[in-house]
């Protein structure tokens, strides 16, 4: 998992949870183990990724936890939607995934999805994962995220529309692209190139508003389409 901070939200307000799964138990299992958080609260439920896409515009949750598979729209199309909504930038989708659907895992990435899971995870991270994604950052497991990006990327052409963006990054900036696409933390940036954490946090900011990406999710996924990382 990739973050600099995983904290809660500054203002001191819960995190606001809406759970997208058409499995009644899984969905009564994460609510148990939410419930009795005090900085986290789930907010609402969802069977359907049509359901899940209109709870997300009616109550604006900071994170929603979204399964893949689901009936009528699913998991993938339903995070495309919400992250195409004005008004619903700051919410942050974190995707539920198993073994078996990594290959829809890039494209959920590529549709604005903050992250993955994987549904065997434990309490511990799941929570923690809710965190970091609420936080602003990406959950990126270097073993796994990294690897289905450069194998579903891999036989992709570049998008050119991408890599004429990459002309209005600074070396600089493109320097630090290349490391958050290798899955490399602001800290861990910041000892690479002997710039403080504060620095890269700029320059990866100035990234995002250049090639207009959603969250640092998106930016791994553009740094291997533009050949910035290779597999």
């Amino acid at each position: 998992m990739t973050a600099d901070d995983a904290t809660s939200r500054q203002d001191g307000q819960p995190v606001r949870v809406l759970l997208a799964d058409d499995e009644l138990l899984v969905r009564a299992g994460f609510k148990v183990l939410i419930d009795v958080e005090d900085d986290i609260v789930v907010v609402g439920e969802a069977t359907t990724g049509s359901e899940a896409v209109d709870h997300a515009r009616s109550l604006r949750p900071d994170v929603v936890l979204m399964d893949i598979r689901m009936p009528g729209l699913d998991g993938i199309d339903a995070t495309r939607r919400i992250a195409a909504t004005a008004g619903l930038e700051e919410v942050r989708v974190l995707i539920l995934t198993t073994y078996d659907t990594e290959a829809y895992v890039f494209d959920a990435l590529d549709a604005g999805a903050s992250g993955f899971l994987l549904k065997d995870a434990g309490p511990a991270e799941l929570l923690q994962a809710i965190r970091v994604v609420a936080a602003g950052e990406a959950l990126l497991a270097p073993k796994i995220t990294r690897r289905l990006i450069a194998q579903f990327t891999a036989g992709r052409a570049v998008e050119h529309a991408a890599g004429h963006r990459l002309a209005e990054l600074t070396q600089r900036e493109r320097e630090v692209l290349t490391l958050v696409g290798r899955g490399l933390s602001n800290a861990e940036i910041g000892a690479e190139l002997f710039l403080s954490p504060a620095t890269v946090k700029t320059h990866v900011g100035h990234a995002l508003t250049k090639l207009d990406a959603r969250d640092r999710a998106q930016l791994v996924v553009v740094a291997y389409q533009t050949g910035l990382v290779r597999p």
